[in-house]
């Protein structure tokens, strides 16, 4: 078994824990480190939140420790409440959540302390406006149930100009370390954890282990740890395999874009989103909370292939690519032709994703996207609809229409496409549209939305596409952060 050796508020730790292990069942039951709590075991709550300092990382980061795998530690700085005290002086974070009476029970509060933190810390590495969405992006995926919220914000708002005598250790380093040994070839049937560094090494490991599990941000796969108790013996980490962790502009098939990493987590791919598509970076602030989309990656929501995955409905419609990379080397499909049932992909048992490519929306190229789901953010969606279009001369050119929630797979909705392709825009159209929707889709009926219900949405959500382009001046419905 690996030992994971890593900085903990500023002292070099080594452990010995088996591969699913997490980083809140390390600090708790290994370390007997219990301020960081255990709420909900899914990332959903917030209070195991515990902030990271990465030399590979320009500011700190939150993050869910009960989803997190302990071993992903090795090499990095690990910081939670216990060290945020120096020498004798509360943190500013921690002093505004007194003076502003933001803890009752107590049980979210180190959580909370946790997630200001890593926005002071930010904050004053980088000072910025501390925007309402910004707040709410900090603060949004730590849930209390006695506060009501307001003292929260008040201290969060109330910090950012007291100092902080940053203790010595904090800035220590642990870059010299030496990285997770690999498994041998004849380790089949034992446990372990591998953490390759180049896409070689990945995909060599991959050929001999084809029954390990990857792991990237490990947002889903931990659930099944957590929730259904299942052992995850083999574990194969991504996310310090250099090829995987970089975005490149390219020319591919003729289509000026982007080649995204899979291993590129949320957070990261934001920038390149707000700047060209606006839609989509909106999309993740309602994908997942902020410790979410430090770790979850656009390589891992695709090969997950859940057909209520939020990015896969907004790629299709973009007409993204996806390459995947074995020992032998790489190839490039259409990301329509990748996923083919239930939980089923054109992924060989030695094949891993790679990198995916995003076209650039061409001159007066249009995308909506629109999820609904029982929270407004960090839920899952019961239907989410992701819309492409470019209008010339009134008419209907370049339709993409994608739906999550709406059958077994992510899927282009191809009929209701060749509906309105070539159409002015009128409500007859769209009421053809609506009918080849209801032709080509069956959705099956769950905690999250009838049958009946999804697919009225689905129909809906069409409504509103021709509501929106009907009138372009006039807001067909509130967004969602308007206040």
């Amino acid at each position: 078994m690996a030992t994971i050796e890593f900085l903990l508020n500023g002292t070099l730790t080594q452990c010995h824990v088996p591969p699913d292990t997490s980083i809140l069942t390390l600090l708790r039951d290994h370390l007997g480190m219990t301020g960081t709590k255990e709420g909900c075991a899914s990332g959903d709550c917030g209070a195991c939140t515990v902030t990271i300092k990465s030399d590979k990382e320009p500011h700190v980061m939150s993050l869910n420790a009960c989803i997190t795998p302990a071993h992903q530690l090795h090499g990095q700085h690990l910081i939670t409440v216990e060290g945020l005290a120096a020498k004798g002086e509360l943190h500013p974070a921690q002093r505004a959540m007194v003076e502003c009476h933001g803890s009752q029970c107590g049980f979210c509060t180190p959580g909370i302390v946790m997630s200001l933190f890593t926005l002071y810390t930010n904050q004053q590495q980088r000072p910025a406006p501390l925007t309402p969405e910004r707040l709410e992006a900090a603060l949004g995926g730590n849930l209390c149930r006695c506060t009501g919220y307001r003292p929260i914000r008040d201290a969060a708002l109330g910090m950012q100009n007291s100092p902080w005598d940053t203790p010595q250790w904090f800035d220590a380093s642990l870059s010299n370390s030496p990285s997770l040994s690999l498994p041998d070839a004849d380790t089949n049937d034992s446990a372990f954890f591998a953490q390759p560094t180049t896409l070689g090494e990945l995909t060599a490991l991959r050929r001999r282990h084809p029954s390990a599990r990857l792991v990237a941000g490990a947002t889903d796969l931990w659930l099944e740890n957590t929730q259904r108790l299942a052992q995850l013996s083999q574990l194969i980490d991504v996310t310090q395999v250099d090829e995987l962790r970089h975005t490149e502009e390219a020319t591919f098939n003729g289509q000026p874009g982007w080649w995204i990493g899979a291993g590129v987590t949320y957070s990261q791919l934001e920038p390149l989103l707000e700047a060209h598509y606006p839609a989509f970076a909106h999309l993740l602030h309602r994908l997942g909370s902020q410790q979410v989309r430090n770790r979850g990656t656009l390589g891992g929501n695709i090969a997950n292939a859940s057909p209520i995955g939020d990015t896969p409905p907004v790629l299709l419609a973009l007409d993204a690519w996806v390459e995947l990379a074995n020992q032998d080397g790489t190839r490039q499909l259409p990301l329509c032709d990748f996923f083919l049932d239930y939980k089923k992909t054109a992924l060989a048992v030695d094949e891993v994703v790679s990198r995916i490519f995003i076209p650039r929306l061409v001159d007066h190229a249009m995308l909506k996207v629109w999820k609904l789901s029982k929270r407004r953010e960090d839920d899952i969606s019961a239907v989410l609809g992701a819309f492409h279009y470019r209008v010339s001369d009134g008419v209907m050119q370049d339709v993409r229409i994608a739906f999550g929630g709406m059958a077994a797979i992510p899927k282009r909705a191809n009929k209701a496409e060749a509906a309105l392709a070539g159409q002015p825009i009128t409500k007859e159209g769209f009421q053809a549209a609506q009918r080849a929707l209801a032709e080509e889709f069956q959705p099956m009926s769950d905690v999250r939305g009838s049958q009946q219900y999804r697919q009225q949405v689905a129909a809906n959500l069409l409504e509103r596409l021709y509501l929106s382009l009907s009138a372009p001046t006039q807001e067909v419905m509130l967004h969602a952060y308007a206040h």
